[in-house]
Order: structure tokens, then C-alpha cells, then sequence
């Protein structure tokens, strides 16, 4: 069957005429450039929507996420190094795009004067509403109101600018039963709405358009790509490729030239390890510029380079092919080029062209960057020349203190060449610089024993990790198995018992697996019988001989094991989630289920999340959706979801009724230690001054009510807003009464962070400017 759509080609102008009392407007017929056409493979080219909340830097918005913070930078290894972009690769059109234009009558064309009365009344009343109000405004006109009259309103709230409002006035219009899909309007509005960054509602219309059968015009397209690459949600930019593949698949269009370098930017701007997987969008983006005949910049060819050299499998040949490519066009290659071709050698152990790379850099650049030595170091080390990569390092050292991640990187090699004496001495080296952190060269120590079944030193070296740094769960794990290995059972189920009892630690099938090998070796079924229930309560998968073992182990004793556990959420687990969702966490309705999904989305480059997040998936494995195999800190992603289950139902109706957020009202019973060490952690900060500010994105009535709540818990604060986010401050000796009350609950590897009083270098930029100096306790209007 058929649909059929009206399509009017007429362009709002206002006129002069009672501009002050009345919205009127004249008719101005364009001729457009084109007409909505139909989609005949629409069924094989869906597109998701954005699951993640997110806000841009410059601009605060209504999603959830913040835009990255600044505060606790983490360098982690090598693969912290991003590619710097020439500052001419940015270029500006400034040729508008053409879009359909939207007939709207002016009032005095209307036949009837309580019509006319109405229309403007609605025009001057409804943006100055909230969400509620304005949908019982629009309710209470169903009797007469119809769809040109629903469009002269949107249309005016488009022309004051008041795009929100535009913006609830066509959703409501969507649900009437006389709704005609007017193709012209919701592209107008979707522009306006993309422009001001607010994607969410952008690609909200962006999805009726499509799901109507037509495509999007082109501006669609490229205002919606731009709000997705302005934005910092983890997500964005798989949104961004999608809507950008979509653009020439679906509507056929050839982008300008500044989205295909914007998209291409976006996608190799963060840390190499973490947009490896973008690669072949980025050869889409190179493919596309070929083929339309555009300008190619000198940094798309470094760009890609940077990318292959990044991936598990180095791509020799296309590697080569680019570089012949700039050579053919005269383009001469950077040193971050070279520095990449390196990293793509010391993965193939390719000791002839890393030489010739290095000469080459030697040649152009007194002071070849660090990262070039690294990668030569570990060229040498692939072909089983530690001494020659250990010259390397003696000579960076030579050009000035060396750096954290120059000791990681000989330790490593070292350890992996098994070189027990040049290893222990660089490490006492590295100790004694007072450099930190030291835990990831603890980790390759202990690693290196643990190979040689040196199990005395594996011993003293988790020692004197606890005494130099804070071990984490790989250093604990890594002891436990040397612990179980030497039959050491007793000190095992200490050191298990101690990793179940500090939540920054924890427990993961891993360590769970290892000490249930030891109690079966041992004879101890009780005890074997006990961490095999708890593997299952929290649904971690058990070795298959193991698990054998231990069902047969209980039919002997005549227990049926059961084939699945009721999974309930535990009061901790209650109470942290109340503290995220406080922090800003949003949960996910699944209408098909009729149950809702936790997403926890956490910040990369914020050093108190990356701890964070470890923590929060141990707690809620059993509830996640996807589960990894090797819970190391660096493989668990910063964006992860529960199942969709009828539990969070419950979390959804309070938080988040009407797809709104509000503080429940019962939110005077919940304010635990606990969920405002969770909220803190997750949603708050401690300022350069040491005081406490924690994040709020609720209306001013649930900030109030959520302030009266701590008021009568005796924890003073104050309350201010910037943008659209409500900051609720603990200052001086309130900041240290709301520690004193958090501090059981906040992680031990974050007090260091989070501790009041303290004051701080690197205290947020974000926050740190919000005014608390006034007397006024309440939020600002």
C-alpha cells in the first residue's frame, strides 16, 4: 500500500503589521531543488539511535553525560599518544544548503476571529511553559485545533527561536489521529534543533522522516553528523558514521569537503588504542574524498597511517601503498608518520625498515620524540635483543630524565626476555626516581617469577608492591595462583577473602576459579561447595573440569544442583544504583519487555571512573548483558548495560516517570552513606579549594526537595546553577561533616581524590568557578 504526502513550497517571512500582540506572516512561494523521494530499500539500511546522553563542551545540555573533564589526566602507556592535526586541515564553506521551505497562513487569512484570538494566544503562552503544563495546554485545544493551526504555532516558535518548544508542539501533533506528515516542517525543525547541538531530537526526526519512506533533506544529514562530532558521548561518533554512511548509501548525496575532514578528524582524534576499530570508516572517508574528486589533505594520508599502524594485525602492503601515494604527489613525510611506521615495525619485529625510519627522523629532528624510542626498543626486542632495546633506553636518558612510561616499557621487555638481574635493577631504579605509578611495572615482575616458578620472589615482590603502591586485582590474582600453585591454601583464602572484602578490588571468575581449584586439590568440598554457589549467584562461568568435579562432588552427597539461581538485586546494590542514578546514570526503558535496562556510561579520561568502573561491574556482573572473559582493568569498556529485567522498572518509574528526570519523594528514606558516597563518586567533585560539589541535572522543586532532605540529615550545603545543571556545595567544615559521613564508602584508591579539606592542583575547571558566595542556600531562578 501506498502512502501519500502533502508537500507545500512556501517560506515563513514576518511581516510588519502588529509584530508586537500578533505572530503574523506572509506567504512567499521558492522553488525548491528538490522534492522528497522514497526509499525502496528502507527495510536493509536501519539505523540506531543514540543510546548515550551526552553534553558538548562549550554548551550544557540535557543529557546526562558531561563533556569530558580535564581533572585527572591518565597516561597509561604509549597508547596515550593521539594524532596532531595540521592546522590548515580545518576548511570553511561558506555555500548555505537549499531546504524545503513551510507554508503557514497568516492570521488574517483565517476566516474566524476566535481562530485567529486562539492561535495567537497559544503563539505568546506555550514556551513560556514546562513540559506538563504545555502538554495540557495543547490537550484542552483538541476540540477545534487542527494541523495547519498545530504548524502556525510550531512555525512561530521556530521564528522566536523557542526550538524546544517547537519541538514538543510537533511531537504532540504526531500523536493526534488528523496528523499529516509534513516533510517540509520536520526538516526545518530538525536543522534548528541540530544546530543548536540538541542530536537527540535531531535524529529523533531525522527517524520519522525515514521511517516515513522519504529521505532526509541534505542539510538533515550534515547538521545531524556535526551535532553528533560536537559532542563527547562515547557513542556520538558511531552515530556520526552511521548517519555519514547513510548520506551517500541512502540519500545519495556527495558531502562537502569539510565533513568528510571533519568526520576523518573525529575518528582519529582520540588515543590510538582506543579508535583502532575505526579504520575502516576512515578508509570509507579516504575512498569517498577519491572518488568525488575533493582535495585530499596531507594529513588524511598520516591519519590513515596512524590508524593501520595501531591495529593486532599490521596491514604491510596498504601501509606501503599510502606512502608511495604521497611521494607520487610530493607530500613529505611528518615525523608523527614515521613515528607510526615505527609502531607498525616493532609489531612485525621488521628491524630493516624500522632502521631506515629511524636514520630517516634522526636526519629531520634533533630530538627525535620519545615515543620513536619505545617503538625501536621493541623492535629490538622482537628479533631477542634485550641488551641492544636497553642501550636505547640508557640513550633516551641521555636526552633527559626519562619518563614513567619509557620504565614501563624496559621493565616490560626485560621481563618478557626474562632477564631477571638487568630487570630487578631497573626496577630498583625506577623505585628509587620516585616516579609513579609503579604498578604496572610490579605487574611484569611478578609475572617474569611467576614464569620461572620463582614462587619465594613472586612473594616478596606483591610485598613490597603493597608497600611502594596500592596493588590492584591483577596483582592480587597473579599472587593467589602462585599462592594455589604451591599448595599454600591457607594463605590463599586469606588473600581471597581480603580481595572479596576491599571493593576497590573485588573478586572475578578468574580469582573465583583459582581458589575453587585449590579446595578441590586439597579435599575441602565444603569450602569448594561454597565458592561454586557464589560463582553461580553471580553467575561467573566455572572451568568446565572444575565445574565436573564439583557436581559430581555433589551427587554424591545426594544435592541436586540447580539449574538457575533467583537473581535479586541486593540492598548494596540498591543503594548504589540510587547514587549513580543521583549522579546522573539514566535507565532504559525496553518497551518490547515492558522492562527496563541499566546503561552505565562512565568518562574515559577521568581518572576517578576509570577506577570506578572496574568496581561497578563486579558488583552488577550477574546483571550484565555482555560479560568478558578477562576482567583486567584495560579490557573493561567505560559504556556497559544490564539485561533488561522488571526490577529497574522500579528505578525508571522513580527517577525517570514520563521519560523526565525528578527526584522521587521518598527520597528523604534513601539518602544512606552510601548512596551520597556513590553520588559523590560518580557525579561529584572536590574543588582546587577542597571543598565537595556534587552534580544535579533535576528541576528546581527536586533540587529543593533533595536539599531539604540533606538539611535534615544536619548536612548543610548550598545550591547554584550553571547551564542547566544544579551544583549542590559542601564548603569548609560542611565539606568535612559530609567526608567524615562518606568516607566507609567511598573506594580506597579515590579518598586520595575525593578527600575534603585537601587542597588540590587539578581540581575541576569545570566547576571550578561556580559562585557559592552568596547567602542565597537556594536554586537560582
Amino acid at each position: 500500500m501506498l502512502l501519500s504526502f502533502r508537500y507545500i513550497n512556501h517560506q515563513i517571512t514576518p511581516t510588519q503589521q502588529n509584530q508586537r500582540s500578533y505572530p503574523y506572516f506572509h506567504l512567499r512561494r521558492l522553488s525548491l531543488p528538490s522534492k522528497p523521494h522514497r526509499n525502496p530499500t528502507l527495510s536493509l539500511l536501519s539505523s540506531s539511535s543514540s543510546s548515550a546522553a551526552v553534553s558538548t563542551r562549550n554548551v550544557v545540555y540535557e543529557t546526562p553525560e558531561e563533556a569530558k573533564e580535564g581533572d585527572f589526566d591518565v597516561l597509561r602507556d604509549d597508547e596515550a599518544e593521539r594524532y596532531n592535526f595540521d592546522g590548515s586541515f580545518e576548511s570553511t564553506e561558506l555555500k548555505r544548503f537549499e531546504s524545503p521551505a513551510v507554508e503557514v497562513k497568516e492570521l488574517d487569512d483565517l476566516p474566524e476571529q476566535w481562530r485567529r484570538s486562539k492561535l495567537a494566544w497559544l503563539c505568546k503562552e506555550l514556551p513560556a511553559h514546562r513540559s506538563g503544563t504545555f502538554i495540557r495546554v495543547l490537550n484542552a485545544q483538541r476540540k477545534w485545533i487542527r494541523q495547519d493551526d498545530v504548524t502556525f504555532v510550531a512555525v512561530h516558535c521556530m521564528r522566536i527561536r523557542e526550538n524546544e518548544s517547537a519541538f514538543r508542539v510537533y511531537k504532540w501533533m504526531v500523536e493526534q489521529n488528523w496528523f499529516r506528515f509534513d516533510f517540509a516542517l520536520a526538516t526545518k525543525l530538525a536543522d534548528y534543533l541540530g544546530k543548536e547541538r540538541k542530536y537527540l531530537k535531531c535524529r529523533e526526526i531525522f527517524d520519522d522522516i525515514v521511517n516515513q519512506g522519504l529521505i532526509p533533506n541534505e542539510s538533515t544529514f550534515h547538521i545531524l553528523i556535526v551535532a553528533y562530532l560536537s559532542s563527547s558521548g562515547s557513542s556520538c561518533i558511531e552515530e556520526a558514521c552511521g548517519v555519514y554512511n547513510q548520506m551517500i548509501h541512502l540519500g545519495g548525496y556527495k558531502p562537502r569537503l569539510s565533513l568528510h575532514n571533519s568526520l576523518f578528524k573525529a575518528l582519529v582524534t582520540k588515543p590510538g588504542g582506543s579508535c583502532k576499530q575505526h579504520l575502516k570508516q576512515a578508509e570509507f572517508v579516504f575512498h569517498n574524498l577519491i572518488t568525488h574528486g575533493l582535495k585530499i589533505h596531507n594529513d588524511i594520508y598520516g591519519g590513515l597511517i596512524w590508524l593501520h599502524s595501531y591495529q593486532d594485525v599490521i596491514d604491510k602492503e596498504r601501509i606501503e601503498s599510502l606512502r608511495a601515494e604521497m611521494k607520487s604527489l610530493g607530500i613529505e613525510e611528518s615525523v608523527e608518520v614515521r613515528v607510526s611506521v615505527l609502531r607498525a615495525c616493532a609489531k612485525e619485529g621488521d628491524v630493516s625498515e624500522a632502521e631506515r625510519t629511524w636514520e630517516k627522523i634522526l636526519s629531520s629532528n634533533n630530538k627525535p620524540p620519545a615515543q620513536a624510542f619505545l617503538y625501536l626498543m621493541e623492535v629490538y626486542s622482537r628479533i631477542g635483543k634485550p641488551m641492544k632495546s636497553l642501550e636505547i633506553f640508557r640513550s633516551l636518558q641521555k636526552r633527559g630524565p626519562p619518563n614513567v612510561v619509557s620504565y614501563y616499557k624496559i621493565v616490560e621487555l626485560l621481563c618478557k626476555a626474562q632477564e631477571t638481574e638487568l630487570a630487578e635493577s631497573l626496577m630498583v631504579e625506577f623505585i628509587e626516581s620516585g616516579m609513579k605509578p609503579l604498578t604496572r611495572s610490579f605487574i611484569d615482575m611478578i609475572h617474569m617469577y611467576y614464569n620461572l616458578s620463582l614462587h619465594d620472589k613472586v612473594e616478596s615482590t606483591f610485598l613490597r608492591c603493597m608497600e611502594k603502591c596500592r596493588p590492584n586485582q591483577t596483582v592480587y590474582s597473579l599472587y593467589l595462583d602462585s599462592l594455589v600453585l604451591t599448595d599454600k591454601l591457607d594463605r590463599a583464602e586469606e588473600i581471597f577473602n581480603q580481595m572479596h572484602a576491599d571493593e576497590a578490588i573485588g573478586v572475578d571468575a578468574k580469582s573465583c576459579n583459582t581458589i575453587l581449584s585449590g579446595y578441590l586439590a586439597s579435599a575441602n568440598y565444603a569450602k569448594a561447595e561454597k565458592i561454586y554457589d557464589f560463582m553461580r549467584e553471580k553467575k561467573y562461568e566455572t572451568e568446565s573440569p572444575l565445574k565436573e568435579k564439583v557436581e559430581y562432588i555433589l551427587s554424591l552427597k545426594h544435592k541436586q544442583v540447580e539449574k538457575s539461581l533467583s537473581t535479586k538485586l541486593s540492598k548494596e546494590q540498591r543503594e548504589i544504583l540510587i547514587g549513580l542514578l543521583l549522579g546522573g546514570l539514566r535507565v532504559e526503558l525496553d518497551e518490547k519487555k515492558k522492562s527496563c535496562a541499566v546503561n552505565f556510561v562512565f568518562r574515559e579520561n577521568f581518572q576517578i571512573h576509570s577506577f570506578l568502573k572496574r568496581h561497578i561491574y563486579n558488583q552488577f556482573h550477574e546483571w550484565l548483558a555482555s560479560k568478558l572473559m578477562d576482567n583486567d582493568d584495560e579490557n573493561i569498556p567505560y559504556q556497559f548495560t544490564t539485561v533488561s529485567h522488571t526490577y529497574f522498572k522500579f528505578f525508571a518509574d522513580q527517577f525517570c516517570p514520563q521519560e523526565q528526570p525528578v527526584i522521587p519523594k521518598l527520597i528523604h528514606r534513601w539518602l544512606t552513606p552510601r548512596v551520597l558516597a556513590y553520588w559523590y563518586m560518580y557525579g561529584g567533585y572536590r574543588t582546587s579549594s577542597g571543598d565537595i560539589l556534587l552534580k544535579l541535572r533535576f528541576g528546581k522543586e527536586d533540587v529543593l526537595r533533595i536539599t531539604k532532605s540533606l538539611k535534615a540529615n544536619s548536612l548543610n550545603c548550598r545550591v547554584k546553577k550553571k547551564g542547566t545543571v544544579f551544583w549542590v556545595g559542601f564548603l569548609g567544615s560542611d565539606a568535612a561533616e559530609f567526608w567524615k559521613l562518606t568516607e566507609p564508602f567511598v573506594l580506597a584508591d579515590l579518598k586520595e581524590f575525593l578527600e575534603a579539606g585537601i587542597e588540590s592542583s587539578n581540581g575541576s575547571s569545570k566547576t571550578s568557578n561556580v559562585n557559592f558566595s552568596s547567602d542565597d542556600d537556594s536554586p537560582p531562578n
